[in-house]
């Protein structure tokens, strides 16, 4: 068994096709990919649209398993300006057919990699709460949890947890890491608390 992980820079008839297989396979399967019901080709065609059509503010990678694609990933940078050196992993996906190769960690960090080349300093994430194997796998490869949003997720009447990750891919030289001390642009002073 081979397997290939390529970063598509075009989307061709098969690869279109092939995307589209897994992300529905994984949605009929119960994966939390962000469509409730498993999607249609024009869905997964526009998904893949978006994702290559914005070079330098995203990419995605496939794990091909003998020339077949079996799974995927992303990261989409912030559209906002401040939050530009930042961006999201998305659509981690492997093939019901294709589980246990180790398709989730291989693509995962392929994705941490390919955002550290291209400059970002923080990779985030959300998960499902009841998806505690992918919060493994992150955890494996050095995401921290910073933080749940108590049942927001919706699927019909049942609500999860979203779980908020994060990674720091380190920083350029010269970079000042101020954090949350006082002073600085966007301050505002601390209020004095009422005694009594």
């Amino acid at each position: 068994m081979e397997i290939d992980l390529t970063w598509p820079t075009v989307a061709d008839e098969r690869l279109r096709a092939e995307v589209h297989a897994v992300l529905h396979a994984v949605v009929a399967a119960g994966g939390a990919i962000g469509w409730v019901d498993p999607p249609v080709r024009a869905q997964t065609d526009a998904w893949l649209d978006s994702v290559l059509g914005s070079p330098g503010d995203g990419a995605l990678v496939v794990a091909r398993v003998d020339g077949v694609v079996r799974g995927t990933a992303t990261w989409k940078r912030s559209s906002s300006e401040v939050f530009a050196n930042m961006a999201e992993l998305r659509r981690v996906t492997a093939d019901p057919a294709a589980r246990g190769l180790g398709l989730g960690s291989r693509l995962v960090g392929a994705v941490i990699e390919h955002a550290r080349a291209a400059g970002l300093e923080m990779l985030t994430l959300g998960v499902r709460g009841n998806n505690h194997g992918a919060i493994q796998l992150y955890e494996s490869l050095g995401f921290r949890e910073w933080g749940r949003l108590p049942n927001v997720i919706s699927v019909g009447d049942v609500r999860f947890d979203d779980v908020r990750m994060y990674l720091p891919l380190g920083h350029r030289e010269g970079v000042v890491l101020h954090g949350s001390a006082p002073g600085g642009i966007g301050s505002s002073p601390a209020r004095a608390q009422p005694v009594g």
